[in-house]
């Protein structure tokens, strides 16, 4: 079992770790842990391992190729085990949840690439996540070659008309793709993409109680993201949480933000200072 307090103990860890070295799933069990508390892992770790050990008996060293590696991925996470996107209930918060998406085998496209990244990690494959804006998507590359995998759509690989189609769809018809479209993205950076589809699905059921739970989850893993520290203070002063408020606007001062903003922030603190005299 993992209680909530040891969640965001390993959370709090990784806001230690630099990028290169975090666990993503590891992070991404305790994040969903803080929704799901004294939920034992050890399950979802071996169901983990075992999507790792599938993939690796699917890809033998000597008919090694990127074309043979996207295939173990498919037949393992898709084939086998049938993971999808959930398209019928898209902003059900679950498919946020890592827990919820493993027990329920559809989610969202970063949760789903968070397990594709992590079962290619595991045969020490080359993957990353994509600044793809609205679709998560995963780039796989081997031997000086490059293909891109949409975990939502049943891993499909992703030619260059069908990037663009997929940006017009999330950023408008007048959008067109642009080398940072194609630019990786870190482990923090999936996992703050992770919580901000739960953030804004919270928000939007205006349950902004809710949504100041998931940016302190942020918080221990990505102490340094200022906009957060603001966002938690705007928060926290909506619901009446004056001293949470003050505490999260004063960290986000000390972390280099511009003199417009450092002035507008000084104003509101002092407000809520006054409020709780």
């Amino acid at each position: 079992m993992i209680s909530r307090l040891e969640a965001k103990d390993v959370l709090r860890n990784v806001g230690t770790l630099p990028d290169e070295e975090i666990d993503l799933a590891e992070a991404a069990l305790a994040l969903a842990a803080l929704e799901r508390p004294e939920v034992a892992l050890e399950r979802y770790r071996d169901h983990l391992s075992l999507l790792a050990r599938e993939v690796a008996e699917l890809n033998p060293p000597e008919e090694d190729s990127l074309e043979a590696r996207v295939a173990a991925l498919q037949d393992v996470l898709v084939a086998r085990h049938g993971y999808e996107g959930d398209a019928l209930t898209y902003d059900d918060i679950q498919n946020a949840n890592m827990l919820h998406v493993i027990d329920r085998k559809k989610g969202l496209p970063v949760a789903l690439g968070i397990l594709f990244i992590q079962s290619a990690r595991a045969q020490g494959w080359s993957i990353n996540g994509l600044n793809f804006p609205g679709h998560f998507l995963v780039r796989l590359e081997y031997a000086g070659e490059r293909i891109i995998i949409d975990p939502f759509n049943q891993g499909q690989t992703r030619s260059v008309m069908e990037l663009r189609d997929l940006l017009k769809v999330a950023a408008g018809a007048d959008a067109e793709l642009t080398p940072e479209y194609y630019a990786t993205v870190g482990n923090r950076d999936i996992l703050l993409r992770l919580q901000n589809n739960l953030k804004l699905r919270f928000l939007k059921a205006d349950r902004v109680d809710k949504a100041v739970e998931v940016l302190e989850g942020m918080l221990l893993f990505a102490p340094g993201e200022a906009t957060l520290w603001r966002e938690s203070g705007l928060l926290n002063a909506h619901i009446g949480n004056l001293g949470a408020a003050v505490t999260a606007l004063e960290t986000f001062m000390t972390l280099g933000v511009n003199d417009l903003l450092r002035h507008q922030t000084a104003l509101l603190i002092q407000q809520l200072k006054t409020r709780l005299n």
